[in-house]
């Protein structure tokens, strides 16, 4: 069984056709799926998906490329989020100097907030970090020795230094589609590099969908396609793979693993 431990089910792309999306991923042995809200206007749209579907769980805070666009959410505001049963993680949060630069403080003060929630309800934060690796190095560094919290390196395709620094705090990385892409021998070098019981898996859908569907919409389905390359890279076969992500996105998203229903 595999984990796609990071999607986003309520994106348009997705939606109109969830049942099916959630069926071929059943099918091709992905037991849950975590879809990520990025804003708090969209927490009721990501919740009703959880609610509806048996094999979902979310997790709720703010994207980086979202904060000048609405108010991010207190503190209190995600810990409250956190009471619901199928919520098992805080984000995606971070940094993301490619597109939004000049949102730099917004962005820092909403994953300021967002870690903070991360300590208070114990869930796992979920770290998004484009063209900000020094900036996020430094940032998490300093919080998690002022107090300890948990964390995934979402859709990791930063540099090594970074990963040496999340593996270093006892974080994870995420290896997405980014990792099968013929181009990315530095990501999967990173990743080969990195103990293996501390890799998730994940689609990022509906983006970065992997050969031999690249460029088209993503599905979790495909999960399966990335956990085949990252078994390559370990040299494993898919299912010991499988359950040794699966076995790592439980000791990280323990709330999940708690959930006395499996969709398959």
């Amino acid at each position: 069984m595999l984990v796609d431990s990071h999607c986003h089910l309520d994106f348009p792309a997705l939606i109109d056709e969830l049942d099916d999306v959630i069926a071929r991923a059943n099918a091709a042995g992905v037991e849950r799926m975590v879809s990520i809200c990025t804003t708090p206007s969209g927490f009721d749209r990501v919740k009703a998906i959880a609610e509806r579907h048996r094999s979902v769980y979310f997790a709720a805070g703010m994207h980086p490329l979202h904060v000048h666009e609405e108010p991010a959410p207190s503190v209190d505001e995600i810990v409250a989020w956190a009471q619901h049963p199928k919520m098992v993680g805080v984000g995606e949060a971070g940094l993301d100097y490619h597109y939004q630069k000049e949102t730099e403080a917004l962005q820092k003060e909403s994953l300021a907030q967002q870690i903070e929630a991360a300590r208070r309800t114990g869930l796992p934060l979920i770290i998004h970090s484009r063209d900000a690796d020094a900036d996020m190095a430094e940032i998490l560094t300093r919080e998690h020795a002022a107090e300890p919290f948990s964390c995934v390196m979402h859709c990791f395709s930063s540099g090594p230094a970074l990963a040496e620094t999340a593996l270093g705090l006892g974080f994870y990385l995420s290896m997405s589609g980014v990792a099968t892409f013929k181009n990315a021998h530095e990501v999967r070098e990173i990743f080969q590099k990195a103990p293996i019981d501390r890799i998730l898996v994940e689609t990022d859908a509906p983006y970065l969908a992997p050969p031999p569907h690249r460029g088209k919409r993503n599905e979790p389905a495909y999960v399966r396609l990335t956990a085949e390359v990252g078994a390559q890279l370990f040299d494993m076969s898919l299912e010991d793979f499988g359950a040794q992500t699966t076995a790592n996105f439980d000791r990280l998203f323990t709330k999940a693993a708690r959930q006395p229903e499996r969709a398959v």
